[in-house]
């Protein structure tokens, strides 16, 4: 008999069930990748993937194009003490080239504000003013979102080691810090998109705390195309 091709498992023995089909392995039926995972939990079905992969060049060229964009956004965060997953929800939007604004309306209404370096956090009627500097992960995860929606490839290569994978029906975008401060905090960052429209960022700290934002664009009045996905 001839060896089983490379990474498929070897056919079951003669006699397997009563109607002669193989039993399925549940580890196989359980065994989706993490990428699979994620479209599946984004509603990514149907989609024709293009033969050609993405490079990460033409990627930022085209996320350039767009100079800003609004998306709603739903979170879990799973902190190290607590036994039940954070969330969160709200409103996205930035504005080339160094404007960021997450606007959380549940729980509690609060907003983080970011211009250049400085960050602005609202809550309660309060606002306190803080650098990006000194607060590590939560700037390794800004620095990852601008340098993505405004197609800035010398931002994100500054800051972190890339890899993408996919293509214009699902890409992934792998962020590993390498700051060596900044890598003793953040594990990776994990940003997952469609086209031009970035569908997920998940965050992954060392010491085991993670995140995972979903991201649903909201398209201006009149908007098509690419840009205006």
């Amino acid at each position: 008999m001839a060896p089983p091709r490379s990474g498929l498992r070897p056919p079951p023995p003669q006699g397997g069930t009563a109607s002669g089909l193989a039993k399925p392995d549940p580890r196989r039926l359980l065994g989706f990748t993490r990428r699979t995972s994620l479209a599946l939990l984004l509603g990514i079905r149907g989609l024709s993937v293009r033969a050609q992969a993405l490079d990460l060049k033409t990627l930022m060229q085209r996320m350039a194009q767009r100079k800003a964009g609004e998306a709603r956004f739903t979170e879990e965060r799973i902190v190290s003490g607590i036994d039940s997953p954070l969330t969160a929800s709200g409103t996205l939007s930035f504005s080339a080239p160094d404007r960021f604004a997450r606007h959380t309306l549940h729980p509690l209404k609060e907003s983080m504000e970011v211009q250049g370096r400085t960050l602005l956090l609202r809550r309660g009627g309060r606002t306190r003013q803080l650098e990006m500097d000194t607060v590590p992960e939560v700037g390794a995860l800004l620095e990852a979102l601008r340098g993505t929606l405004t197609g800035d490839a010398a931002l994100l290569r500054k800051h972190f080691r890339t890899e993408l994978t996919g293509s214009d029906a699902q890409w992934v975008l792998l962020l590993e810090p390498l700051d060596e401060r900044l890598a003793r905090q953040v594990m990776q960052i994990e940003v997952v998109g469609q086209a031009t429209d970035v569908r997920s960022i998940a965050l992954q700290l060392t010491g085991g705390d993670r995140s995972l934002m979903l991201l649903e664009p909201v398209t201006p009045p009149g908007a098509s195309g690419p840009a205006g996905r």
